[in-house]
C-alpha cells in the first residue's frame, strides 16, 4: 500500500526541508541574542530601522533576522511593527531577571556543538568520539557554571520547595557535582538552618562560591574539591543532591555512585535526583525524550533514563523506595530515593 493511501496525506517534503535548514534557527537565535535585538524590542525600538540603529546593524540584514525571528516564533510583527513575544520578554530581554541570553555561551561552544559533527560516527560507537564531557576537570564545566546559572534558577527554587516543604529543620545537604551551585544554595537560602557541602572541581567550584556569596549564605556553604566518584564525602547527610547528573554514566556506573551516596546519608535520609525522564516509551515528552541525543553525541555511555530505570538503579543501590514528581513548569522531572 502507498504511504499516502495509509496516511490520507500527500507526502510533503516541508518537514524535511525545514530539518535540512534547522541550523538556520540556532544561529538566528544567537544572532539576536549577540545583537541585542530582543531588549532593543523591549525597549520600545519596534521597526527594523530602530532596532538596526540600536543594535548597530544594517536596517537590512535586521529586517530579515526579525521577518525569520517572527517565523520561528520569537517575535510577532503587525504591520512594520515588531513586538516580543512573552516567551521572548521573560527570557530574552536582558532587562528581564529571567535572562537566559547567556546559555548560549554552553550550548552553542564549539565543545558541545562539535560532537554532532561526528553524530554518524556516534550512532556507529554507540557514544561520542569527540571530546567527552564526562573527561576529569574538563574546562567546559568552568563555563557550564557560569553560563547555565540562569536557566537553573527557577528549577532549583522549585526542588527546594518541594524536598524541604516545612524549611524548619536542620539539614546536612551533599550536592554532588553542583556546578554553579544554585541547587544547594536554594535550600539554604530557604531555610536558615541548611548546611550545603559542595562537590565539583576546583575551579568549578569558585564560581559556586561566588554565587553563595552573592546569595548571602556563604557562612554555610561548604566545598569539597574533586571527583565524585573518588572524594570521600563523609557521613551523616540528611540529602544529597544529584541534579543533572546521572544522565551522563551507563546504569552500572550510575550504581556505583548511588551505593556511595547510600552511605552517606544518615538514617531516614533521601537522594535527590533531577533528571529529564521520558516515558516508557522514550519519545514523550518530546523535550525529555530527546535528551538522549544529548549524551549520546556528548558521552560514551549517557542516556536520559526512565523512572522504571532510575528506580531500579536506586534499588539495586540499597534505597527502600523511591519517587517521582512532576517539576512545572520545567521539563525536568525529581526522583527522591528514601535510605
Amino acid at each position: 500500500m502507498a504511504p499516502e493511501a495509509q496516511t490520507g496525506k500527500q507526502p510533503t517534503p516541508a518537514l524535511l526541508f525545514d530539518t535540512f535548514n534547522a541550523y538556520q534557527r540556532t544561529q538566528a537565535i544567537k544572532t539576536g541574542i549577540e545583537l541585542e535585538v530582543f531588549t532593543a524590542i523591549g525597549e520600545g525600538n519596534t521597526t527594523a530601522k530602530a532596532i538596526a540603529e540600536r543594535c548597530g546593524a544594517s536596517e537590512r540584514g535586521t529586517r530579515i533576522l526579525c521577518d525569520f525571528l517572527t517565523i520561528i516564533g520569537f517575535l510577532t510583527k503587525q504591520g512594520n511593527n515588531y513586538e516580543l513575544t512573552a516567551d521572548s520578554a521573560m527570557f530574552l530581554d536582558k532587562r528581564s531577571p529571567a535572562y537566559m541570553g547567556t546559555v548560549t555561551g554552553f550550548i552553542l561552544s564549539p565543545n558541545v556543538m562539535g560532537n554532532f559533527d561526528r553524530l554518524t560516527e556516534a550512532v556507529r560507537n554507540g557514544g561520542s568520539v569527540g571530546t567527552s564531557s564526562v573527561e576529569p576537570e574538563n574546562p567546559i564545566w568552568e563555563d557550564f557554571a557560569r553560563a547555565m546559572a540562569p536557566m537553573m534558577a527557577l528549577p532549583a527554587q522549585l526542588m527546594a520547595q518541594l524536598v524541604d516543604q516545612t524549611k524548619d529543620k536542620n539539614l546536612r545537604v551533599l550536592d554532588i557535582a553542583a556546578g554553579h551551585g544554585l541547587y544547594g544554595i536554594a535550600f539554604a537560602r530557604q531555610n536558615p538552618q541548611v548546611e550545603v557541602t559542595a562537590l565539583d572541581w576546583p575551579k568549578v567550584l569558585d564560581v559556586a562560591k561566588e554565587n553563595a556569596q552573592g546569595a548571602g549564605v556563604s557562612d554555610r556553604y561548604h566545598t569539597k574539591p574533586g571527583s565524585a566518584f573518588d572524594v570521600d564525602y563523609g557521613t551523616g547527610y540528611d540529602l544529597v543532591l544529584l541534579t543533572n547528573f546521572l544522565h551522563h554514566f551507563d546504569k552500572e556506573t550510575c550504581e556505583t555512585l548511588l551505593r556511595k551516596v547510600h552511605a552517606s546519608l544518615a538514617d531516614g535520609g533521601r537522594a535527590v535526583a533531577l533528571e529529564f525522564v521520558p516515558n516508557d516509551d522514550r519519545v514523550t515528552p518530546p523535550q525529555a525524550a530527546a535528551f538522549s541525543m544529548q549524551m549520546l553525541g556528548g558521552t560514551p555511555s549517557g542516556d536520559a533514563y526512565t523512572f522504571a530505570e532510575l528506580e531500579r538503579m536506586f534499588q539495586n543501590a540499597g534505597f527502600t523506595r523511591s519517587e517521582m514528581h512532576d517539576l512545572p513548569p520545567t521539563i525536568e522531572r525529581v526522583v527522591i530515593g528514601y535510605k
